[in-house]
């Protein structure tokens, strides 16, 4: 069962505007429903491409990479009835430009306290770039076990690949310039659930 992103009443009468909300001049994507109806089909289609929930288990990438897949975690849970191991990721110290981010980057948890062996990891992300996140989280999952495959889910896939990476599960394409950034706000974090694109 899927849904679309936006319904075909909410495409005529409420098209992206600009706004000031979490930040200055933006472009609203997407409000609180529509990212609460998008979690929900990305739970169904993981559950669906899966086959259920064996063997099956999350990885938020830190830090709005955790909050969705909480989520996610917990729409799955609620349609399967039965519990899934998560997990919190933390790559910055696998990150290939460590140096030109900060002198002094700031170092998350990581908590992965289940065996990653033959398990189906779904690595979670808010949104997907150029693709280095997602290399440098690979690069990191080894170093804790040897999954039979790992699948990715990302709420914003925004383009401009520098890597050839590919999300699985997706809750919105938002074609993006160079010179826009894509913010995702979480409640936990931004006190708002809106996805909002603005101007560098």
């Amino acid at each position: 069962m899927r849904w679309d992103f936006f319904s075909p009443h909410e495409v005529r009468t409420n098209p992206p505007i600009f706004v000031a909300n979490c930040f200055q001049m933006t472009k609203l994507i997407a409000d609180a429903s529509s990212i609460e109806r998008t979690v929900a089909r990305m739970a169904h289609e993981i559950l669906e491409k899966n086959r259920g929930v064996e063997n099956l288990a999350l990885i938020g990438i830190q830090t709005r990479g955790v909050i969705l897949a909480e989520r996610i975690l917990k729409a799955i849970e609620s349609i399967a009835g039965k519990k899934i191991p998560m997990g919190i990721l933390d790559i910055n110290l696998y990150r290939d430009d460590l140096t030109r981010v900060s002198e002094q980057p700031v170092i998350r948890k990581t908590e992965i306290d289940f065996d990653l062996d033959n398990k189906t990891i779904v690595l979670v992300d808010d949104v997907l770039y150029t693709g280095r996140t997602i290399r440098s989280a690979l690069d990191a999952l080894v170093d804790f076990g040897r999954p039979k495959r790992i699948e990715l889910a990302v709420l914003i896939d925004r383009g401009h690949r520098e890597l050839p990476i590919r999300a699985d599960f997706v809750g919105k394409n938002i074609p993006t310039n160079e010179n826009e950034i894509v913010h995702v706000c979480f409640i936990e974090t931004d006190e708002k659930d809106e996805v909002v694109v603005a101007e560098k």
